[in-house]
């Protein structure tokens, strides 16, 4: 078994959105400037008085729309051109479609995918991945074969689990992706392309799986480079050691809530090293998608679908 340890337990107790200290970190910057901001907002108040105090609920009130019912429904698609030294020349200019984090349940979340496989498939990827966390809710499970059905790539779907997968239940998760025809690369990979000069693997969720990457890149053929799908970010650490090219991530979803000099609001265990964009860990490159679904809760923090191009040098 890899160096990635495993959680104990199979579910999380508590909530099913665990929120705990030791489970998500919030940000210290943010719980700072919220408590700067309360005793600023005395201050005016008790100067100014009911004006100031009715201007600041105005002010707040607007922004927890915006947060709540305005920017989780609006999703964009990055596209992103990525150099990669060891890249061989087979590849060069190779597309990789990622659509991460639906969480299947939540409001806005079944839109916000439908629109990502549109855009995705709009952008003819020749390879699509799919980075964990499909449902937040088991009641959800079933739409999975009618939202995903349409992706289509030339060398194929591939999919990773996450940790609500498990929660919810990942059996039923892996037979409806099998319905939309999607492959589940559960510590394992595959060859693809010419001469096998590409290999995908995928490693299991660290927080509620068994990862074991030295199994996912068993059969990987000498000189391929590699493509590996892991749901949490932190896995890169180990992938850079095990000479991975490229890792697609999601888990965090950017920290839903994000300002300047702030910040990420508050980031899950096994997403605080990494937790947004695109990233070089030694050797290694990451790109940790901001999800398209989650809490509908967002703040300069727009839920994403991305297209990869990747080039050589």
């Amino acid at each position: 078994m890899s160096s990635i340890t495993r959680s104990s337990a199979a579910r999380p107790s508590g909530p099913r959105f665990d929120l705990r200290p030791g489970r998500v970190r919030y940000s210290r910057r943010w719980l700072g400037a919220g408590a700067s901001l309360g005793l600023l907002a005395g201050l005016a108040v008790r100067r100014v008085g009911l004006p100031a105090l009715g201007a600041l609920g105005l002010t707040a009130m607007a922004g927890a729309a915006y947060t709540v019912g305005i920017e989780p429904r609006r999703p964009e698609l990055t596209e992103l051109t990525l150099r990669l030294p060891g890249l061989p020349a087979a590849l060069d200019g190779l597309r990789v479609g990622q659509i991460s984090d639906m969480h299947l349940g939540q409001r806005f979340a079944a839109e916000n995918t439908a629109w990502a496989v549109g855009r995705v498939m709009a952008a003819r990827p020749d390879l699509i991945a799919l980075t964990g966390d499909f449902v937040s809710f088991e009641r959800a499970i079933g739409s999975l074969p009618v939202l995903l059905a349409p992706l289509r790539a030339p060398l194929g779907v591939y999919a990773v689990p996450g940790n609500h997968d498990y929660w919810e239940g990942l059996p039923e998760v892996t037979a409806r992706l099998a319905e939309a025809r999607v492959e589940l690369l559960l510590n394992r990979g595959l060859a693809l392309g010419p001469g096998g000069a590409l290999y995908v693997a995928g490693v299991d969720d660290v927080w509620a799986g068994r990862p074991d990457l030295g199994a996912a890149l068993a059969a990987r053929p000498a000189g391929a480079f590699t493509l590996l799908l892991a749901h949490a970010p932190d896995t890169a650490d180990e992938a850079a050691a095990h000479g991975v090219g490229l890792q697609l991530s999601g888990h965090t979803h950017g920290g839903h809530l994000r300002l300047p000099l702030l910040g990420a609001f508050c980031l899950p265990r096994h997403g605080w090293s990494y937790p947004i964009g695109h990233e070089h860990v030694g050797p290694t490159q990451l790109y940790v998608s901001r999800g398209i679904g989650g809490l509908p809760l967002r703040l300069l923090c727009r839920p994403e679908a991305s297209v990869f191009t990747l080039r050589r040098g």
